[in-house]
């Protein structure tokens, strides 16, 4: 060992010793109460190598077998998606707006490879992987003018596990490959590695390990990354798993309990008698007939009856579920009634809290990665393979690309908590001028110039009918007569 070597040993032990004698941080300290609590020093992408696939499988079982799990799944993707986040475009042109979102309209009733549902369902299935496994791809697939499309694309999502965590390797041409994904030289992703089958399908009849090389530019990657430098996805399950299943085999435990106990209604007592040589026992040894409701049973001399009494489960079983399902909520980011589906200790306060601080978790996650990730990449090459293949006409679009791709999302509306009290309060901060109508009109989920032309195109047809619905402060033109 080196010179350089020994003084850095030496320096580093006087520094813990240092940090031991003046306090420093407790939690960096190896004290009585911490020597056992050794963390991982190991990069997040080892970790998810060495145990993402094992957590990802354990979670997707979860979701088949537990309650709690499979509840907790669909309200985050009901909550994150529900009828699907929503393009609003931002061209000027009224005609031309109208004409994009038309043919958009049209388009995502197209858009699954599998014609399993539409974009927006598509969304809700990338929102339930994001929630399982921390990733999902989608493999954005060109189709051929005879195929019949409105725009000749269409998307095929395709689970985590086709991009194997263990294909670590490198290249020919000096590229990486890092779990599953091709780095060129200053470390961009040029490709993805897919196997062509899932792993676990057996179904399936090719051959199992072969991968095929897709360009990185016809691939969508979306996942939530926990750390930086990460390559795949972590399950939101990870910190709930051990005692979500832990819990849910204590449930099991104490429902057959309960389940045996019951069976044994009542015991008999039977004085002590000889049996003959042949070791028999006579008909009246015979067990008793099952008990059935309003049966009595007569019995012989010298027997009685003691009938069961099982033990319960105590009064500490449901505070104790309780807890741990908090727990499970809190880990998993879901208020508890929305992994439990309890509504018994709900009330408006509470509620209100738990939904305020829920929704802005689920504004994060739709704007940071379902729109950034999946919607806006999704729009511009659907804008770009629809100009491409003359189904849409746009003057001038390659000068002025990024002005036709702008477009507003709008995610799902938020039910009211209190619709009265919710709505007045919305009203009134409009006429303050605290917020616009379009505001107000993109966060329940609408265009607002599409609910302004429907509204103008009502009172129309109300006009020319000779209808009048009552209205608050509903302003008559100059040059239309009120109706009498």
């Amino acid at each position: 060992m080196g010179v350089w070597q020994q003084w850095r040993q030496r320096l580093g032990r006087q520094v813990l010793r240092v940090g031991a004698m003046v306090g420093g941080f407790e939690g960096g300290l190896s004290s009585r109460r911490l020597k056992m609590f050794q963390a991982s020093r190991a990069h997040v992408n080892t970790l998810i190598q060495s145990s993402g696939a094992d957590m990802t499988a354990r979670a997707r079982y979860l979701i088949r077998n537990n309650g709690y799990a499979a509840n907790a799944v669909e309200s985050w993707a009901s909550n994150a998606v529900g009828t699907g986040i929503k393009p609003s475009s931002a061209i000027a042109d009224a005609a031309l707006k109208d004409r994009v979102q038309r043919l958009w309209l049209r388009w995502t009733d197209e858009s699954d490879a599998e014609w399993l549902t539409d974009f927006y369902g598509q969304q809700r299935r990338a929102a339930r992987e994001l929630f399982i496994a921390g990733e999902v791809f989608f493999r954005l697939r060109q189709r051929r003018p005879e195929d019949g499309l409105s725009v000749p694309l269409q998307l095929q999502m395709l689970p985590s596990e086709m991009l194997p965590l263990t294909d670590n390797r490198v290249l020919d041409n000096g590229h990486v490959v890092r779990q599953g994904i091709e780095f060129d030289r200053i470390g961009r992703r040029v490709a993805y590695h897919f196997l062509r089958r899932h792993p676990g399908d057996i179904t399936d009849p090719g051959l199992a390990g072969e991968t095929v090389r897709v360009p990185a530019e016809m691939v969508l990657h979306i996942i939530d990354p926990v750390d930086a430098g990460q390559l795949r996805g972590v399950s939101r399950f990870a910190p709930a798993l051990v005692k979500l299943f832990l819990l849910d085999q204590y449930d099991d435990a104490e429902l057959d309990r309960k389940k045996v106990a019951a069976m044994f209604v009542g015991f008999v007592r039977r004085p002590e008698r000889d049996f003959d040589n042949s070791g028999e026992r006579d008909a009246q040894d015979e067990p008793l007939l099952p008990l059935e409701p309003g049966q009595l049973q007569i019995l012989d001399e010298g027997e009685d009856i003691t009938f069961s009494n099982p033990a319960d489960v105590g009064g500490n079983y449901e505070a104790f579920q309780y807890r741990t399902l908090l727990q499970v909520a809190a880990a998993l980011g879901l208020p508890y009634a929305n992994l439990s589906a309890d509504m018994l200790k709900a009330n408006y306060s509470n509620t209100r809290a738990a939904l305020l601080e829920f929704r802005r978790r689920i504004e994060a996650f739709q704007h940071s990665v379902l729109v950034y990730q999946l919607c806006r990449a999704v729009w511009a090459r659907w804008m770009d393979t629809a100009v491409l293949s003359g189904a849409l006409t746009l003057p001038d679009y390659e000068r002025r690309r990024a002005e036709y791709l702008a477009c507003n999302w709008l995610p799902p509306r938020w039910d009211w908590v209190d619709p009265l009290k919710d709505i007045r309060a919305e009203i009134e901060a409009i006429e303050a001028g605290l917020k616009s109508r379009t505001q107000a009109i993109a966060e329940r989920g609408y265009d607002a110039s599409q609910v302004d032309a429907e509204i103008a195109a009502d009172r129309q047809r109300e006009r020319d009918l000779g209808l009048w619905f009552q209205r608050r402060a509903a302003p008559v033109p100059v040059d239309q007569p009120e109706p009498d």
